[in-house]
């Protein structure tokens, strides 16, 4: 198999790959699609290369380390990515970084200062612990928060306490997601996806006025995915597929695949990085999940052996 290494185009890296890629976020990455989307994509491009994606996102959890009263129903404070961060890069070891943060860090609050601030300083403590180990970086914009198909339980600015979502919250993440842009001066790679899903959704709303990605306003559908994976893959040079393509049937035996064996490992990481946000999955021993993941790959392979 060849194993090539990450090149910097522009302001971002770009496959082909060698070693782990790992992706970091909530609850958004956590669901994996757009993760699996990217994978397939690679896979299918460079059908000789070995690929090494791990997904370790996490719900509800912040960058920030901010936590809003009450969250979960009082079960539990919102998970800190720091109080893992360490263990996560110990154990996998990756040499590319994706991570995808913003949407909880707000607290679903009207922007404050202070808040801006303590996602600021994570952000940077982020890139600090990565950048000190030598392992690349590419941070995502937050998602697009739809404010639309929710708007009957939104609250207005000026309250004390927001136990449901202030109803201007995609301003706040815009403007998180230009601080990150803004990033790209200091060599940083930042993917705006942000703006790829908001512009999507505000295109389509011209003739089908109620079009959403996200019936809650916050966990896009799989169209809301592929969006994300179509801003990853325009600064990667990949092709996602379309059903007219001559490929697409194995692209979607693949994707299947590739679901798969990230649902195995995704579980087995987590459980074996000690996360501690209650509610998830537990998975199985990482020795156990990598047999498994072993005969799923060799499934991978057969099929894109196939003239």
């Amino acid at each position: 198999m060849i194993s090539p290494t990450w090149q910097s185009i522009g302001n971002c890296s770009k496959p082909p790959v060698s070693g782990r890629v790992l992706f970091l976020g909530d609850s958004i990455t956590y669901a994996g699609e757009y993760v699996n989307m990217i994978e397939t994509a690679c896979r299918m491009k460079y059908a000789d290369t070995s690929f090494n994606m791990v997904n370790l996102g996490l719900p509800s959890e912040t960058v920030s380390g901010l936590s809003e009263p009450g969250h979960a129903g009082g079960a539990f404070p919102r998970p800190d990515l720091h109080e893992r961060l360490v263990r996560v890069l110990d154990q996998v070891k990756p040499e590319v970084v994706v991570a995808c943060y913003g949407m909880n860090d707000g607290i679903y609050y009207p922007f404050s200062e202070d808040r801006f601030q303590a996602y600021q300083n994570g952000i940077k403590k982020l890139l600090k612990e990565v950048e000190h180990r030598k392992i690349r970086i590419v941070l995502l914009t937050p998602a697009f928060f739809d404010a639309l198909p929710i708007k009957d339980r939104l609250l207005p600015a000026g309250r004390d306490a927001y136990p449901q979502p202030y109803v201007g919250y995609d301003d706040v993440l815009q403007m998180y997601s230009e601080w990150l842009i803004g990033l790209r001066s200091e060599s940083v790679s930042v993917i705006d996806t942000h703006s790829a899903m908001k512009e999507r959704v505000l295109a389509q709303r011209k003739s089908e006025p109620t079009f959403t990605f996200a019936t809650d306003g916050v966990h896009p559908n799989s169209n809301g995915h592929r969006t994300i994976a179509e801003a990853i893959a325009k600064e990667w040079d990949l092709e996602l597929g379309t059903p007219t393509d001559g490929s697409f049937p194995l692209r979607q035996q693949v994707l299947k695949l590739v679901s798969e064996r990230q649902l195995l490992l995704k579980h087995a990481w987590l459980s074996a990085t000690k996360h501690t946000r209650p509610g998830i999955e537990p998975g199985l021993p990482m020795e156990q999940a990598t047999q498994r993941a072993l005969e799923i790959e060799e499934k991978i392979s057969q099929l894109l052996a196939k003239p």
